[in-house]
Order: C-alpha cells, then structure tokens, then sequence
C-alpha cells in the first residue's frame, strides 16, 4: 500500500505538461473494438483506470498491444467475448462503455456493473434507457447487466437529466443503429466532441457533439483509425489550483484554455493571475491577496464537479467566507472531514458547502476518499505547514500520471512511500 508524504510551504514554479485526458480515453478505448480492424490511440495517460481498460480487453480476445508508454495499438479484428465479468471490469466506472460499443458492433453484451469512486448514487438507468429505445431487450441479473438486440434502430431520445456516461454510451450504440438517432439535452463537455471525433475517423456520422442535441445517423460497418487524445480538462486545473494555493508562478502546457475558462474565471475572481497562451495557461500567485468566493458546480461549460474538492482547499484558506455548491453529485462532500483534520473550518449544509477562510491549514494524516477528493488532499498538504501522509492512493492514480513525479519536478516536496 502507498501514501503520499508532503512538506508544505513551498512555492511552486516552473512548467507541467499536462496528459491526455483520462474522461476521453476510458471511452475511447471500448469505442476502438467497434471496428472490425486495427485503431491506435495516441497521448494516452499512464493512469490504473487505463491499464484496467487495457487488461479487460485483452481477456475480452481483443490484441491490445502497447507501442509506447501512451500509444496502444488496439486489434478487434478476431473473436471478440461479450461476456466481459472479469475482476477489472468492477474496478472502474466508464467500464460500462462496453455496453454500448459491444451491443452496436455485436448487437448483445453481458457487463459486469461497474465500480469506480463511491461518491453519491450513480444508477446506468439513463445508459438502459437509451438502449431500449433503440430496440435492444435489456436485463439486470444480480450485478451483470444483459442486453440483446435483433437490430438497433434510430430513434429519438430525450435525457431525462444531463449525463455525459449515458451520452457517449447511447451515441456508440446508435453509431451502428439503422436509421436516424436524436439525443437530446445531451451533455457537452469536451471528452464527449473528443469521442465523437474517434468515431466519425471510423466512419461514424455524428453532428452536433458539443451542444444538447447530437444526431447520428447510423452506418454498417466502422474502419480502423489512428486518434491523438486530447489533453485532460481536470489535470489542468489540478495543477492550476495548485499553483494558487502556494503562492507560486506555474505555466501549465499541453492544454486547451478554453476548457479551462470557468475555473480561469474562478481563479481570477479570488485575485490570482491568469495569462492565456494558445496550448497553455500561467498562473501567478505570487504575493497575491486570496479574496473568498462563490462556486456552483454545473455540467460544462459550468464549474466542473470533478474539481470541486480541489478549489475548496483553495477556498479553507482565502479571507473571508466562500459558497460551495454542488448540483451535480448528493455525496461529493465525504472529503470535509478530511480537510477539517488540516485545520479548515467547512460546514456542510446539504449541498452547500460554507467555508470560513483560516491563516493556514496544519499538517496532519489523511485519506483519499476517492480520486478528485486526493487530489484536494495534495493541493491542501502543498499549502500545510508540517508534514501531512496522504493514505488510500490508489484513488490518486486512477486519474493522475506520476502525480508526485510532476509536482517535484515544480518544487514541491512530496514522496511516495511504501507501508
């Protein structure tokens, strides 16, 4: 088992490149056993829920086959098992994207529910929802989802509530569907217009990714493809908040600015400098006055709620008192506790997180309790006088590359042991 160790008070400064992004790839890779043929996925993380994704599909009969550390060359040109159960499958959440790609390539599937950070009710009723309307029979035995279908066929499908898992999932099943497919109230972050790319390179064709309504109209077969994964939205701010929190001056490249442009605006209002490049983002914290603020999560192009526990360290230790409130998840808030065992002073009434502004948060043990909420505790102990351990980092590295890696190589003082 590995923690973290962190001695805080230093001041970060210098350049992160940042990895492509984990939400795009973990779709990616499910939707590349849709063709028949070879595809290669470039400026993949080298992250665990990547690697889990990697192991399914090689017991799935699919030749995945490593070119580099973050090109994976994927074969699904043999027999391909639809009956997908294995370990790994329950380790992650975007495993139900097998759903999708298996059902519109061989019209059945048998899943294993997926797993993944615990951190409010996340049911795949939306995903099944989809499913139906395009004509599959769709059954839950136990913890295996079961779905068949004669054919699929166009239909048009209104989302009863913004989700980006039910949106790709339902846009790689009617990729293959007959006829037309409407999504409606679709969700638009960047990793689903990076999914919808992959697939119109294999002959898919998909309009609309990016706004709420997305129609496909359905082909016969896919191409193999060669795809380069955008840069990962969350990373970036991770390490721009970061860069805040100790007062320090950080360029962060490899990025598209305007998926950051919510936390930009955040970041801007609490009095932090923000200089926009075109594949990259300074942020100047340097001898900065933090103002306290109000944030509401929102789907994109709102807040996003996969950075919310990281700008509420940001947030314990600016003056006054901030508003933090999440429309997104009902149990994001398990990581307070934690952060109170720093020093901050966070109240929590139901969705709102109301968090009085203290001098400085103190060194101390605590957990990841699940992946966005350790790196809040990264970003927290960065800021820390004294040492703090950071426990259950296996949540760390589902979604962060060589995290202790990047942050040393900008000053921090952080090192990975064993217990």
């Amino acid at each position: 088992m590995d923690r973290l160790v962190v001695r805080g008070k230093k001041k970060l400064s210098g350049g992160v490149t940042i990895s492509g992004a984990k939400n795009a790839a973990v779709a990616v890779i499910p939707a590349a056993i849709m063709a028949n043929d070879v595809c290669i996925t470039d400026n993949l993380p080298c992250i665990e829920d990547v690697k889990c994704l990697y192991t399914t599909l090689n017991k799935m009969g699919v030749e995945c086959t490593y070119l580099d550390k973050h090109t994976l060359k994927i074969d699904s040109s043999k027999s391909v098992n639809t009956t997908v159960t294995f370990d790994e499958v329950r380790k992650m959440r975007a495993s139900y994207y097998l759903l999708g790609a298996l059902l519109a390539r061989f019209k059945r599937a048998k899943v294993a529910m997926p797993g993944g950070c615990n951190f409010g009710t996340r049911p795949i009723d939306l995903h099944l929802k989809g499913f139906r309307a395009l004509g599959a029979e769709v059954e839950v035995e136990g913890e295996i989802v079961c779905i068949n279908a004669q054919k699929l066929k166009g239909a048009g499908i209104y989302m009863d509530t913004v989700s980006v898992g039910a949106t790709i999932n339902i846009m790689l099943a009617a990729t293959m569907a007959e006829g037309v497919t409407t999504i409606e109230n679709a969700a638009k972050e960047p990793h689903i217009v990076d999914v919808a790319n992959f697939l119109n390179m294999m002959g898919a064709k998909i309009k609309g990714a990016g706004t709420d309504v997305i129609k496909i109209i359905g082909v016969e077969h896919l191409h193999g493809a060669e795809y380069t994964i955008i840069p990962d939205q969350i990373e970036a701010g991770t390490y721009m908040i970061a860069a805040a929190i100790t007062g320090g001056r950080v360029t962060v490249n490899n990025i598209i600015p305007k998926h950051m442009e919510s936390l930009s605006a955040k970041l801007t209002e609490i009095g932090i400098l923000i200089d926009e490049g075109d594949d990259f983002i300074t942020v100047d914290a340097v001898d900065r006055d933090f103002k306290a603020t109000s944030i509401r999560t929102m789907a994109y192009p709102g807040f996003p709620t996969d950075l919310q526990p990281q700008i509420a360290a940001l947030l314990s230790i600016c003056k006054g008192t901030s508003m933090l409130t999440e429309n997104v998840w009902e149990k994001r808030y398990q990581y307070i506790d934690e952060l109170k065992r720093l020093g901050a002073k966070i109240t929590v009434e139901g969705r709102v997180a109301i968090i009085e502004g203290v001098r400085e948060l103190t060194g101390a043990f605590v957990e990841a309790t699940d992946l966005r909420a350790g790196a809040a505790m990264i970003i927290a102990a960065l800021s820390a006088s004294g040492e703090t351990v950071i426990g259950e980092v296996k949540y760390i590295d589902r979604g962060y590359e060589e995290v202790e890696k990047k942050f040393s190589a900008l000053g921090a003082d952080i090192q990975r042991v064993s217990v």
